[in-house]
């Protein structure tokens, strides 16, 4: 196929994909329960999926005054009665409980109980059908991050909100991040002069996690699937399946509200490549419950063990996203951001500002300048977040979830942030697989980008 050939299918997909839903539903129509009024006083909780991460939720949710934990779903009776028992001992009366039904059981629970708002923690394949359900029962919802499966699905979710206006909150805990937030503030306040490129990504080896024996769930092992424990029951399939960056929203979600992504900016175009799938099988084959004998030793994998995406934006910016999760390495991030003024780098801390580092042409330990232009939301609040998982933003990301609650009010992180992110996943599969072609990112604002401000992270 030729370069021209190329560019013309590229621009015709780019065409489709930005003009083929600029129109929202006109049957707009609010959910049954949707609410209106004033400030709420304390917000009526549920929850779909109380597994390791669902209960962390639940944790930080029965610690708030403002907060009651109603009901809880999930599949597996041992998650259901870990949650019971962790409300018991806090004093907490006994939350009702779904689940015994099957799969689809969070629907009942979303027919029978007086909702809030609910938290989906379930495993990935699962959070755009039970965030939309929560959309159309007029229900606030907050969404658990992962990677999408297809555009459509990305599509689905921007039409629930926009047809029943109720508001769905994706949970990005690391743009909370104490040095992402500091990081935003520097941006914001021009330190970095205009911004040219950033990077992010997802480089965490999850090797025990994605396997274990399902005995000593916390001491490894090479099972997964029926024989797995938590993640590995499902997240591990995903490696087997499929070739693209699949965990795109920690690595993208912080460089994008810095880039004013869906506000001000959008992304126009990826290309992603992928690395060949080696650690698995070796992981596999070195393990002592594993060998080169055990069933497991000679799958095909299909996930790259490195894969790359860069993004182009509208108002010029590039980005690189990286996925790593099956390889041996030390956790990071790896987040960068440079401008026409200086540079910032997560991994060794490290910060240069043209005219204002101590020595030209050399990096700064960057502890200082973080300190110094520390994000408002940590200076008010880390007292509160102390001690809370993920460093303190967990409870950051839902302390904006419940006040955006309270107020019925548009989410921080929103439905075009979750779809624009989700999209990523589909889009790196499609790019990988046709030999790192452009991929054309819908406009799922329909425009508004170019009016919409950025206010993340304001008080």
């Amino acid at each position: 196929m030729s370069n021209k050939t190329n560019r013309r299918n590229f621009l015709k997909s780019s065409s489709l994909l930005g003009a083929g839903m600029l129109l929202p539903n006109a049957n707009t129509q609010a959910g049954p329960n949707i609410r209106k009024g004033p400030l709420l006083d304390k917000v009526r909780v549920g929850f779909i999926g109380v597994g390791m991460r669902g209960r962390g939720h639940v944790d930080l949710t029965m610690r708030r005054a403002d907060c009651e934990v109603v009901a809880i779903c999930d599949i597996d009776p041992k998650a259901l009665a870990a949650t019971q028992n962790m409300l018991s001992k806090a004093g907490k009366k006994a939350a009702a409980a779904y689940g015994e039904k099957g799969e689809r059981d969070y629907k009942r629970m979303l027919d029978k109980e007086k909702l809030d708002a609910v938290i989906i923690a379930t495993p990935w394949e699962w959070h755009s059908e039970q965030a939309i359900a929560c959309m159309k029962q007029g229900i606030y919802v907050g969404s658990e991050v992962c990677g999408g499966f297809s555009l459509d699905e990305c599509w689905e979710l921007v039409n629930a909100h926009e047809e029943t206006g109720t508001h769905c909150f994706f949970l990005e805990n690391v743009c909370y991040r104490r040095d992402v937030l500091a990081v935003l503030n520097m941006v914001k306040q021009n330190q970095f002069g205009e911004l040219l490129h950033l990077e992010g990504g997802y480089q965490h080896d999850l090797r025990e996690v994605k396997f274990n024996d399902g005995v000593n769930p916390y001491g490894g092992g090479v099972e997964f699937g029926d024989k797995g424990f938590s993640e590995a029951k499902w997240r591990t399939q995903h490696s087997l399946h499929r070739n693209g960056d699949l965990y795109p929203t920690h690595g993208i979600g912080p460089i994008a509200m810095m880039a004013n992504i869906n506000r001000g900016n959008r992304f126009t175009y990826l290309t992603s490549t992928a690395s060949k799938p080696r650690s698995l099988n070796e992981f596999i084959v070195k393990h002592p419950k594993g060998g080169p004998n055990h069933p497991n030793a000679n799958l095909p994998w299909k996930l790259g063990d490195i894969v790359t995406s860069v993004i182009k934006c509208n108002n010029g910016e590039t980005m690189i996203l990286s996925h790593d999760t099956n390889a041996p390495r030390p956790y990071s991030l790896g987040f960068r951001v440079q401008g026409t003024k200086g540079i910032w780098m997560d991994v060794n801390k490290s910060l240069y500002i043209e005219g204002s580092s101590p020595k030209a042409h050399a990096w700064e330990n960057a502890d200082a300048a973080l300190k110094k232009y520390e994000h408002p939301l940590w200076a008010k609040y880390a007292n509160d977040a102390e001690g809370a998982g993920h460093g303190g933003m967990d409870w950051f990301v839902l302390n904006s979830f419940f006040n955006n609650v309270k107020a019925n009010a548009e989410a921080e992180i929103d439905v075009y942030d979750a779809a624009t992110w989700l999209a990523i996943t589909p889009l790196s599969e499609a790019s990988i697989a046709t030999g790192s072609t452009p991929q054309a990112f819908p406009d799922f604002t329909r425009g508004r980008w170019m009016k919409k401000k950025n206010t993340f992270g304001s008080m």
